[in-house]
């Protein structure tokens, strides 16, 4: 029989992780430290700047007019289109300085003129006003600056906002350049948003959300915009960044639906494929197209999103697979599909801008008529429950940057998309092949409920996904495959990073 310790030997244990734990909080609040140093030094000679952080700026790069940089000479001179296009959008930017001088105004004709484009000179007067910013700052005056400085005393996600502060648009002028000006803000804004919506906390696809507002905003601006983005019911973000991410999983479910039932044939083109829509619609949903499509085609999304909240982001993804159904089709393994979705349609969307938009209006309207342009309603977790502003203290595990285990919501994430695998591949062995000449009248008997995780999970489990009789060797391979990147990735930098 083994004797038991000594008590004494008991408390100098004890004694001895308090100080180890008080030893990690401080390191952890002296890097905090440093890193809003170097943020406040901002562009001082005297900062510190590692030689891999700048990228080199080479003079014959071309600049879009948003900012970004592209491997190209710019043309010599403008051709007749573009000259045209000029005089269009000055003729805009007048009746848009008129309507923002009667604001709010008719909503038929703030409809008509969204889906043309805002200018984006206008762009800064037009999405405060979308986004209610100047409200919200009057009703919370110095909210933002005592965020700010609590975050300097508190913030525990500091170390991963630097690091995607840095990486957020490097190919446009204004966060190119290490602690430039808007990276400053970009810091600003995440850190003290993480102290001001502590239930949220910091999640990485807020970067490129808050750093398309700072493009058009200034700091405390960009703040209650990121704000009423995150917790206004008509756009919801804060279900999309939560622990969990239970918004992502209602709105996959509903696109799985639509497109079931109004495009069938690419649906079970993507089944046969293993092409899950949780590989391709993560940063379409998350950030609203923004670095998967071209820029000037994200900011007209982004612009009608502002506008009719997030059905437009259902409505978008369906419009981008039908522009280009035939060549996903065409396509006859996952990793060029995705390829295709994640990488091509972002250098080459294959459509000039108005085109895609008018596209997109069409879609909604038929969504509409369907009553699919809404999906179920979103449950109590997708929206803050606890007081906005109000400081929680962090635990130790925070404090210290300790990584913690994955809870049991986010390792739903990584069981919901083998389950929904499993579930399209015995759809694909019962039904007939898209490829045969009957493959545009087959109808897919599925129940309306059949992607509903809760109940595609019965009895199903994470091990045993690679061992149903149905599927064949490739198939298994292919949910491995899926399976290990999952299991091989924190779920956040997975699904939002970079």
């Amino acid at each position: 029989m083994t004797a038991a310790p000594p008590a004494h030997d008991n408390g100098e244990q004890n004694n001895q992780q308090q100080q180890q734990q008080y030893a990690l909080v401080k390191r952890a609040e002296d890097e905090r430290e440093d890193i809003f140093k170097r943020y406040e030094l901002g562009l001082d000679p005297h900062n510190i700047v590692d030689s891999w952080e700048n990228p080199t700026f080479e003079i014959y790069h071309i600049t879009d007019k948003y900012g970004f940089m592209h491997d190209s000479r710019l043309p010599s001179s403008r051709d007749s289109q573009e000259v045209q296009r000029t005089k269009i959008e000055l003729e805009r930017d007048k009746k848009w300085v008129k309507m923002l001088n009667h604001w709010p105004p008719p909503h038929e004709k703030l409809h008509k003129r969204v889906y043309k484009g805002i200018p984006d000179r206008m762009r800064w007067p037009a999405w405060k006003q979308l986004l209610n910013v100047q409200q919200s700052m009057d009703n919370n005056v110095g909210v933002y600056a005592r965020m700010l400085q609590m975050a300097k005393e508190n913030a525990t996600e500091t170390r991963q906002i630097d690091a995607d502060v840095n990486r957020q648009f490097r190919d446009n002028l204004a966060y190119r350049e290490r602690y430039s000006v808007k990276q400053c803000s970009l810091f600003n804004v995440l850190n003290a948003y993480s102290i001001y919506n502590s239930e949220l906390g910091y999640c990485q696809g807020m970067a490129c959300v808050a750093g398309v507002l700072l493009l058009y905003m200034q700091e405390e601006e960009a703040f209650w915009a990121l704000n009423t983005l995150i917790t206004d019911r008509k756009y919801g973000m804060h279900g999309l960044f939560i622990e969990g991410f239970p918004k992502l999983t209602r709105f996959i479910e509903h696109h799985d639906r639509i497109l079931s039932k109004i495009m069938r044939k690419l649906h079970k083109h993507f089944m046969k494929h293993n092409v899950d829509a949780l590989l391709y619609a993560i940063k379409w949903f998350f950030v609203v197209f923004v670095e998967r499509v071209p820029f000037s085609l994200s900011l007209r999304v982004w612009d009608i999103f502002l506008l009719d909240g997030d059905r437009v982001i259902l409505a978008m993804a369906v419009t981008i697979l039908y522009l280009h159904k035939d060549e996903l089709l065409r396509l006859k393994d996952m990793d060029g599909i995705i390829e295709y979705l994640q990488v091509k349609l972002h250098k080459n969307f294959g459509y000039n801008d108005d085109d895609a938009i008018q596209a997109l209006e069409r879609v909604m309207k038929k969504l509409k008529d369907l009553k699919l342009d809404v999906p179920p309603p979103a449950k109590t977790n997708e929206f803050p429950t606890r007081p906005l502003g109000m400081f929680v203290e962090a635990d130790r595990e925070k404090k210290t940057g300790r990584r913690r285990d994955y809870t049991d919501t986010e390792k739903q994430v990584l069981t919901d998309v083998i389950s929904r695998q499993e579930q399209n591949a015995i759809e694909v062995q019962s039904t007939v092949s898209y490829e045969t000449s009957e493959c545009a009248t087959v109808t897919l008997t599925v129940p309306e409920d059949s992607h509903s995780i809760r109940s595609s999970l019965a009895g199903t489990s994470v091990a045993s996904h690679g061992s149903s009789e149905t599927m064949s060797l490739e198939d298994n391979n292919i949910h491995l495959k899926t399976a290990n990147m999952l299991q091989n990735a924190p779920q956040r930098e997975l699904l939002l990073g970079t």
